[in-house]
């Protein structure tokens, strides 16, 4: 605790970082990969958002272009979604594996989506805890410590990481986003991992749904080759600068277009049926989420109790929906946990019916809110308060990706 405070408190240098990094690495087991996949093995880090189902999609799709995945990942805390959550809501999915089951499906199918084995970095589990009750969650030196470790320990070739920033993000400005990022690209890049970073908005949800089993349909659009534009975009710049960084494409712009034909061509969605059988999931069940119609898929996932759609209190042009609020609401329906190990209703969400600089006439619905007959008129009010309305159309919207960083 008192180093921990010390660090938080004095900071580090990039060279200190990149020591706490490698002993943090070190441990515990890393794991060990065939010499034939040198250079493949590649992986995705978000800080978190509302929205945010990138990893399923990406994972599968970089598998179809060839690359070894080994996605390590975590679950929901406070405000933001849990990729481990989300893949729990398909019947039979199981996250805990070993690193001898994490070779085994990556030879076979070439990505997996695991929680954090005991094995692995078991220091930062130890620091994580300490640092949750010593009020050092927000250091610099130990949240770029915290990624690293892991993704050392997963031996990989090429790291490329989501720095979110904006309302509903850990980092509120572009200029704290920067900070992370440089300090994970620099650190990363010691460690022998090819390593790039976006800086990328979070202010309004990702896609059109916030909340565990509608995020993972969202991404089965996604992985046919269709679905919302910005979610399909952060899926291949991110996976278009992986297929850069470990040199099977010539520029980042060539590997995204690699990446969109895997979404296109059903060879991402192919690998994404696999992985949930390699990982547990019926092969009925697998065949019949990534083959089923919308109607079908929710059936699998099951439904909450209420659907209810949300009327536009006024007309307007649509300037955004604001992630926050509506993320919170979501959370106190049960959609997310205030602690570590609370339990999480996957049924609970929203889906957006409108988009940014659409039109809305008073009354129209506007929002479509699964719950399990919970939500209050408070509630109904603060997700009101979400939509921004204005007189004319938003003019000039910022893009998602709004920086790169490279060593």
């Amino acid at each position: 605790g008192a180093m921990l405070m010390a660090i938080r408190l004095r900071g580090m240098e990039a060279g200190e970082t990149l020591a706490l990094t490698q002993a943090m690495a070190s441990s515990g087991r890393t794991l060990a990969w065939p010499p034939s996949w040198q250079g493949l093995v590649v992986d995705k880090h978000s800080t978190g958002g509302v929205g945010d189902k990138v990893s399923l999609a990406l994972a599968p799709a970089l598998a179809a272009c060839g690359c070894k995945v080994p996605m390590i990942s975590g679950r929901g805390l406070d405000h933001t979604g849990g990729t481990l959550d989300k893949l729990e809501a398909i019947p039979g999915f199981r996250v805990s594996q070993s690193p001898e089951e994490m070779r085994h499906i990556l030879e076979r199918v070439g990505c997996c989506i695991v929680g954090q084995s005991t094995e692995l970095v078991p220091a930062d589990r130890v620091l994580y805890g300490l640092r949750d009750v010593t009020a050092t969650v927000d250091s610099l030196p130990l949240i770029t410590a915290s990624i690293l470790s892991k993704k050392a320990a997963e031996r990989l070739s090429a790291l490329v990481l989501d720095v979110k920033f904006g309302g509903a993000a850990l980092y509120p400005t572009q200029e704290s986003a920067r900070e992370l990022a440089r300090s994970l690209v620099e650190v990363g890049t010691h460690l022998g991992i090819r390593t790039a970073a976006l800086l990328t908005r979070m202010e309004q949800p990702l896609g059109r749904a916030v909340g565990n089993s509608l995020e993972v349909l969202e991404a089965l659009e996604c992985l046919g080759g269709s679905g919302p534009p910005d979610l399909r975009h952060l899926v291949t710049v991110l996976g278009g600068v992986l297929l850069w960084q470990c040199g099977m494409e010539q520029g980042a712009e060539q590997g995204r277009e690699r990446l969109a034909r895997a979404l296109d061509d059903g060879s991402a969605l192919g690998k994404f049926e696999a992985m949930l059988e390699a990982q547990g999931v019926p092969p009925d069940i697998a065949r019949d989420l990534c083959a089923g119609t919308p109607a079908q898929r929710r059936q699998l996932l099951g439904e909450a109790k209420v659907c209810e759609e949300l009327p536009a209190p006024q007309e307007g042009w649509v300037q955004q929906v604001r992630a926050l609020p509506l993320a919170r609401v979501l959370h106190h329906l049960g959609a997310g946990r205030a602690r570590a190990g609370d339990p999480v209703n996957l049924r609970v969400g929203a889906e957006l019916l409108v988009g940014t600089g659409q039109h809305l006439r008073a009354g129209q619905p506007w929002l479509r809110v699964h719950h399990e007959g919970t939500l209050s008129a408070e509630g109904r009010r603060e997700l009101q308060d979400a939509l921004c309305l204005g007189p004319e159309p938003p003019r000039d919207l910022p893009p998602l990706v709004a920086e790169t960083i490279l060593p």
